[in-house]
């Protein structure tokens, strides 16, 4: 039998196809390329702080992993071949970087990778970090230093437990905390504080709603024909790190002077500490994987965009079904990155907390003198932590302390920012959350949630919270500051809108997607663009 030639079927025939394919392309470029220049605009630290001499000294800045004097100031030549190298963006530069340690700078040649799709990393952007000098730095160190010493109390129990009590009120007299705050009625008005049922939590809508950890972290997970339960193998209370001065100068020389110690029970995330583990080992986009396998087993509606949704005869499945949102939700995540790396690397090169702790250290023990605002040393929370460790570090979650790899943004608060922007334009953000669940006090079980908020527990809030608690995790670990949060989950939220813009253009059907964005604002995206609705 003969070879017959086939009826090809279609709205197109194939060079209407390839052209049809090529205006689409052109017209994605388009939309990238409209988006403009945007000014990238570091806070003035690097060149502005000076030694006795005159030179600057990079007191500000990130320098782990290069070589340091005793007081952890990073070796000026060194520094200077380490910006060497972000100029020219040559390889061979990087290589001739001199560390100090073992431990290799990560990937900053990603903040100039270009990508096919959504916003180029040059094109968003993200305010000043704040600087040393500034109430709001110091009000996130105050945070940090409190952080490390409740990592090991159950957060359920915060409203029952006076240190936590002194937190909140030393965090409220801060002229510049930025955190989530709770308003209250008196005598001179409405003022602003800070409470045990808010201390540390996002500020996102329904971060304030039902337990401290988001449904997504708690619940089983089915993928396939799996069942996966969320405890997790976690550290053993109470061991800290970086908590005496040799170890911290050996972690800003890029060596790593201890390890973990595990616990032998697998927990659900219950303190700090187990959600510092979580983000310390994750890989970046899977509890945004998680949160879609479990909206989808949990039958969540979609999206009132949803071409599909109210189709008589077609159900989504490459587009507007359930593989197209689990491939995107993960996706996202290395575009947001690259955009964070861009930021990190070659804008703002923020120094990490734990560094500051040591310029904090310093400075009150009278070995050097820093331009650090006077507020931190107003907070009780500085004599708890001499008293216990003998010195005014910032004990850190992790041995090796933070990554080699500057503060501002964070990584994980911006993937958080984007994986989350998709999940919440694919489902519908009122739908509620069924049952609910939060960890016993050991974190050894799951238990029922019963409180009356929890008809209030929604997907987008519970998203939301997803990506706060994903951020502060690692600020609880001492390896990130609030602004870091605070400020990445929107930059990973305008790449996220990005890309889905320009894959609007792509889909034979005419379906479009609504989200309410972090700052409150609900969007339209289609093809048309992206609208205030």
């Amino acid at each position: 039998m003969k070879n017959q030639k086939c009826q090809n079927l279609g709205s197109q025939s194939g060079i209407e196809r390839q052209e049809s394919s090529l205006r689409i392309r052109k017209q994605a470029a388009k939309i990238a390329f409209d988006r403009g220049v945007i000014p990238q605009v570091c806070n003035g630290e690097e060149q502005e702080y000076r030694d006795e001499n005159g030179y600057p000294n990079f007191i500000a800045n990130f320098s782990k992993g290069l070589i340091h004097n005793d007081l952890g100031e990073v070796d000026p030549n060194a520094y200077y071949t380490f910006l060497t190298a972000l100029k020219s963006g040559k390889n061979a530069d990087f290589e001739a970087i001199p560390r100090g340690g073992s431990r290799k700078l990560i990937n900053p040649q990603a903040g100039l990778a270009f990508d096919l799709e959504g916003p180029d990393s040059h094109s968003v952007t993200i305010r000043p970090a704040p600087r040393i000098d500034s109430a709001e730095n110091s009000a996130e160190m105050v945070e940090l230093y409190w952080m490390s010493l409740l990592r090991d109390d159950n957060i359920s129990l915060y409203n029952h437990t006076s240190v936590v009590r002194e937190a909140a009120a030393d965090l409220s007299q801060l002229s510049d905390f930025r955190g989530a705050k709770v308003k209250r009625e008196t005598k001179r008005g409405v003022v602003e504080e800070v409470t045990p049922q808010s201390l540390f939590r996002g500020v996102l809508a329904g971060d304030e709603v039902g337990p401290y950890v988001s449904q997504f972290m708690l619940k089983d997970i089915t993928f396939g024909s799996l069942t996966i339960s969320q405890k997790q193998k976690t550290v053993l209370p109470h061991i800290n790190h970086v908590t005496d001065y040799e170890s911290w100068l050996q972690v800003q020389n890029g060596n790593v002077p201890s390890s973990d110690a595990f616990d032998s029970v697998p927990r659900y995330i219950r303190n700090l500490r187990d959600l510092g583990q979580y983000v310390h080992v994750d890989a970046l986009y899977q509890s945004y994987l998680n949160a879609c396998l479990m909206l989808l087993d949990m039958k969540a509606p979609e999206d009132e965009g949803n071409f599909y949704k109210e189709s008589k005869n077609q159900q989504g499945f490459g587009t507007f079904g359930s593989p197209h949102i689990l491939s995107l939700v993960t996706e996202v995540a290395t575009r947001a990155l690259k955009a964070m790396w861009f930021q990190k690397w070659f804008v703002h090169r923020r120094l990490r907390p734990e560094t500051f702790g040591g310029r904090v250290h310093n400075h009150l023990t009278g070995r050097a003198n820093y331009p650090i605002d006077s507020e931190l040393f107003n907070s009780s929370v500085l004599e708890k932590v001499f008293s216990k460790y003998g010195n005014y570090l910032l004990p850190m979650a992790y041995p090796e302390g933070s990554p080699t790899h500057p503060s501002y943004g964070s990584g994980h608060a911006t993937v958080a920012g984007a994986c989350v922007t998709v999940l919440k334009a694919w489902f519908d953000e009122s739908w509620v959350i069924p049952q609910p669940v939060m960890a016993n006090d050991y974190g050894t079980e799951l238990i029922c949630y019963n409180e009356a908020d929890a008809a209030m527990m929604t997907v987008g809030g519970e998203l939301n919270k997803l990506a706060s608690n994903i951020s502060i995790a690692r600020n609880a670990a001492g390896v990130h500051w609030l602004s870091d949060y605070t400020e990445s989950i929107k930059l990973g939220e305008k790449v996220a809108i990005g890309i889905l813009q320009e894959q609007a253009i792509t889909y034979n059907e005419d379906g479009n997607f609504t989200l309410t964005k972090f700052d409150g604002t609900k969007i339209k995206i289609s093809r048309e663009g992206v609208e205030i609705i």
